[in-house]
């Protein structure tokens, strides 16, 4: 009996350890789990900081979208009175191109505002496609621009003589074309003054002709001080003996330079608005309040 009595007092007490260990298994998950999530102020740039620069690039590009439809409403109402006499149409569709991109940047920079405010990630997303559509489209309109500045006055030395010798007096979009652009520059036929002796204007006869003829030697647009039938003398003191073709294209060559210094200027900015809208529209997805 003291033997058994011994081995009893022996024996090692056991002490269950298991709802300790599964509480710190616990704590530990929890403490894994808060890890996971991230609050507004995570990472190196904070969802504030990162919506306050948002809307200050919202302001700007806001701006540049009131540029771009002043230049070319401007273009559209002062310069595009020319284009009737162009062979081609990349002068027209580079400019409703660059008006595109310019009411959308309005309507971006609003939805972009909209979106930062309100954080609302699908008008985060849709004011991110606007950016980038507006990117490729001013993109796409200066390098255009450049490239048919290039090109612009071997065009008009195949197109303007012909325009000025058969559709003076003819169509009455170009006549008035050819009128306005003759007082406007101080010039007189395409290449030179004598190029209206072989008009359709002065040679066919017609009676159906917008300008009559009425022995004029030249339009009387062409006169220095246009008066009715001043065009019945083509003496230097009267006309000027300089073609229109020249100045033309230095002004066609400056405008496109003008656009195309805005397309590409400007769409530089859209990078940066792309960036900063990802960014922000990841951060919303992964915070935790």
């Amino acid at each position: 009996m003291a033997k058994k009595k011994k081995n009893q007092q022996q024996l090692p007490m056991v002490v269950p350890t298991t709802s300790t260990s599964s509480s710190h298994h616990h704590q530990q998950n929890g403490g894994a789990h808060k890890k996971l999530h991230k609050t507004r102020d995570s990472d190196c740039c904070s969802i504030n900081f990162v919506k306050y620069v948002l809307h200050i690039f919202n302001i700007i590009f806001f701006m540049s979208g009131l540029v771009i439809l002043a230049v070319t409403v401007w273009t559209v109402f002062w310069k595009h009175q020319y284009v009737s006499l162009l062979s081609t149409t990349n002068y027209a569709i580079g400019t409703y191109s660059l008006l595109a991109a310019g009411l959308l940047a309005l309507l971006g920079g609003f939805i972009g505002c909209c979106g930062v405010w309100r954080e609302q990630r699908p008008m985060l997303l849709l004011y991110t496609f606007i950016l980038l559509f507006v990117f490729l489209l001013e993109a796409i309109v200066g390098g255009l621009a450049y490239l048919y500045e290039t090109q612009i006055e071997l065009e008009l030395q195949h197109s303007l003589n012909s325009t000025f010798m058969e559709q003076y007096g003819v169509s009455e979009r170009q006549t008035e074309a050819i009128d306005r652009m003759q007082q406007e520059f101080g010039c007189c036929g395409a290449v030179r003054f004598e190029d209206w002796r072989y008009s359709v204007w002065l040679r066919s006869r017609r009676k159906d002709l917008i300008r009559p003829t009425e022995g004029r030697r030249v339009p009387d647009s062409c006169c220095i001080s246009m008066t009715p039938k001043c065009g019945l003398s083509d003496g230097p003191s009267n006309i000027p003996y300089t073609g229109c073709i020249y100045k033309m294209a230095d002004e066609l060559k400056h405008h496109l330079i003008l656009l195309g210094a805005i397309g590409l200027g400007i769409c530089v900015i859209q990078v940066f608005g792309m960036i900063l809208s990802c960014c922000l529209y990841v951060k919303l997805k992964d915070v935790l309040d």
